[in-house]
């Protein structure tokens, strides 16, 4: 017993070093495999749908390729453009917040509307918002003076479909070998463990992400429909946080709803905007939710803001993309210790110590 005791210790050890110190090298490797984790359901339905598995993964290469492809070349450029025109309309809505408040502050409580510095106000608003837009303009001049950074990064960017080609292909035979390397005393209940983990993960990584992605999208057609400028930006953002249940509502709504006053500063037009997100919570309800997450578990949102807050503190963006995955994997584990505790003499025992 002592001797497994020090074995695993001693393995964990060597594998909790070699990835702090090798973190920062394996972000290509990390999203390949989430991307092929995401991925492998598709192949292995295709291959039932008698297609080989390299063609199989070809295809599913392919469709992943052609989203992240879309995504960059037109979906990135779209947001820029939103966000350079919302900071040329910064001003205005500044001057005419600053004149609403300024006029109840003296209307109803006869304080001196001079006393917000209005000038100032905007001065300081506008000065840091074209600090942010000449902060990402000087960190592109530097890494563009850079050739070994560029290099890098582009290393990075090539390495990861050719990573994922081959991690797809190879996905079920990984597995496999992992499952063979477990110590048969231990295999059964790792076994259920894993299943149990990737059904959760399932559920959330794959059906949630789509639910974000179509969340994205009617709120994009919503918004422009009642004709809000800031439509793709506001969406994007509402559905992009929606993982966590509600949020992307109350975000959506307080954002598209603070920029419809300054777009018509006419009040009756916050009900446009409240019924645009009336109609796509229902969608998602009835719809979405029900049809790509189904009734599996997914995880509790407090549990996912703190991974990932706690991930991106301990490893940056490798523990961005690790946090939910570890997290799905340790909520199992203490579902798990949780059964067996109950189990055991020290919770059923009533006798007095």
């Amino acid at each position: 017993m002592d001797s497994k005791f020090w074995f695993w210790l001693i393995v964990l050890t060597i594998a909790a070093t070699l990835f702090y110190l090798l973190s920062p090298m394996l972000t290509p490797f990390f999203v390949a495999a989430l991307l092929a984790y995401l991925g492998d359901p598709l192949v292995d339905r295709l291959e039932g749908m008698k297609l080989s598995r390299t063609l199989s993964v070809t295809v599913v290469f392919v469709v992943i390729s052609l989203i992240i492809l879309v995504f960059f070349l037109f979906l990135v450029p779209l947001l820029e453009m939103q966000i350079k025109r919302l900071g040329e309309r910064l001003p205005g809505y500044l001057d005419w917040s600053l004149g609403m408040f300024g006029a109840y502050l003296q209307d109803q409580l006869g304080v001196d509307p001079a006393i917000l510095q209005g000038e100032k106000l905007k001065e300081l608003v506008t000065s840091n918002w074209q600090q942010t837009g000449g902060l990402i303009k000087s960190v592109i001049q530097t890494v563009s003076k850079s050739g070994f950074m560029i290099v890098g990064w582009i290393g990075t960017l090539a390495l990861i479909p050719v990573i994922l080609f081959y991690l797809l292909r190879d996905w079920d035979n990984l597995v496999a070998y992992i499952h063979d390397l477990l110590p048969r005393s231990v295999e059964p209940t790792v076994s259920s463990l894993a299943k149990e983990s990737d059904e959760m993960l399932g559920a959330f990584l794959r059906g949630q992400f789509m639910v974000m992605i179509a969340l994205s999208i009617l709120y994009w057609l919503g918004l422009s429909l009642i004709g809000l400028d800031f439509a793709l930006l506001i969406g994007f953002i509402a559905g992009s946080v929606s993982f966590v249940p509600y949020l992307g509502l109350i975000v959506g709504i307080t954002i598209a709803g603070i920029a419809v006053l300054f777009q018509t500063q006419d009040p009756l037009n916050l009900l446009w905007v409240l019924g645009v997100f009336v109609v796509v919570q229902v969608i998602e309800g009835s719809i979405l939710t029900p049809w790509l997450v189904g009734e599996r578990i997914g995880l509790h949102p407090v549990a996912v803001i703190f991974a990932v807050l706690a991930g991106g503190q301990l490893f940056g963006f490798v523990g961005v993309l690790l946090a939910l995955p570890v997290a799905a994997i340790l909520v199992v584990i203490m579902r798990h210790l949780h059964e067996k505790y109950k189990q055991s003499n020290v919770y059923t025992d009533a006798s007095p110590p």
